[in-house]
Order: C-alpha cells, then sequence, then structure tokens
C-alpha cells in the first residue's frame, strides 16, 4: 500500500522519527493533498501531564495528523535526560487509541549522514553522526516493541516522491 493510499484510507496519522527525517515537510504535503488537521507537538514541558494532552488531541473529530508525538518523548526521554516522562503501558494506551481512530504509527527514517545534512541546511547547526545513529536506533526499538500492539509502517524518507498529485 503506497503513502497516498495509506492517508486515502486513515482518519489519523502518526509520523514520528528523530529530527531532520522530514515529518514536518510530510505533514505539509498530507495535509495539503489529504485534508489532514496537523498538529505539530514540541516538546511538552515537564509540569503538564504529557499522556493527558495525548489523550485530548486524540478525542478530538475529523482528521488528524500528529507531526511528533508522545512516542518521541521514549527515544528523547533516556537519551536527553535519562528517562521517558511516560510508560510503556501509557505508550501502548495511546498507541492503541490511535489505531481505534482509524489511525497508523508512521516510523520515518533515513540515513544518519542524510538527516545531519537536512539539519544543517535547515538550522545551520546539527548534532554529530553518533547522536543522529543512536536517535535513529532508539526509534527502530521504539516501533519494533510497539508493532506488537499496534499497527506500524516504517517509510525511508530518501525514496519518498512529495510532489503534488494532479486532482484531474
Amino acid at each position: 500500500m503506497t503513502l497516498e493510499e495509506i492517508a486515502d484510507t486513515r482518519r489519523t496519522l502518526v509520523l514520528e522519527g528523530c529530527d531532520g527525517v522530514g515529518k514536518s515537510t510530510l505533514a505539509a504535503h498530507l495535509s495539503t493533498q489529504h485534508g489532514f488537521t496537523v498538529v505539530h507537538s514540541p516538546r511538552t514541558p515537564d509540569h503538564l501531564d504529557l499522556t493527558g494532552r495525548y489523550r485530548t488531541l486524540l478525542e478530538e473529530p475529523g482528521r488528524i495528523l500528529l507531526d511528533r508525538c508522545f512516542l518521541s518523548e521514549l527515544v528523547y526521554g533516556p537519551l536527553l535526560r535519562g528517562r521517558s516522562r511516560i510508560s510503556w503501558s501509557q505508550a501502548i494506551d495511546l498507541a492503541e487509541s490511535v489505531t481505534a481512530r482509524s489511525g497508523l504509527l508512521i516510523h520515518l527514517t533515513a540515513p544518519p549522514h542524510l538527516v545531519r545534512q537536512r539539519l544543517l541546511a535547515r538550522d545551520g547547526d546539527a548534532i554529530p553522526l553518533e547522536e543522529i545513529s543512536a536517535l535513529i536506533s532508539a526509534y527502530h526499538q521504539v516501533f519494533d516493541s510497539l508493532a506488537d500492539y499496534t499497527p506500524v509502517r516504517t517509510l525511508d524518507t530518501t525514496t519518498l516522491d512529495l510532489t503534488p498529485r494532479n486532482p484531474h
């Protein structure tokens, strides 16, 4: 099934992967071409209830696309702070809520050198390749674990064609 077919048949999409992998680019494409409301999720401050925030978002009506979400906490939390602010049971519960909304978790990945090039082009700065590789590896582990509970689709963003479709 192609990305376009997935977008046509799902009510909820979650785009996840390390910084620079192409989440926002793909989200903009899917919003324009398929009518998703994009919710970009920056880091939630420590004093706010992370799980409750995403439960509320997933209760909203309509077609939504989460551009980064609770899954990033399972990756960035342990690597940056030594711990995640959500438990695995909470993450599984939220992932199952995505599935209940006719949703899909989409794991976006790309080779570390390409992610670093994208970050340099976008931000003028980038973390070292070793750190990018660690993030990519951590995302693979998270998605491999969640695939036992909810549908996951992995896409290498180096192969995605995001040219607009002709509606005629």
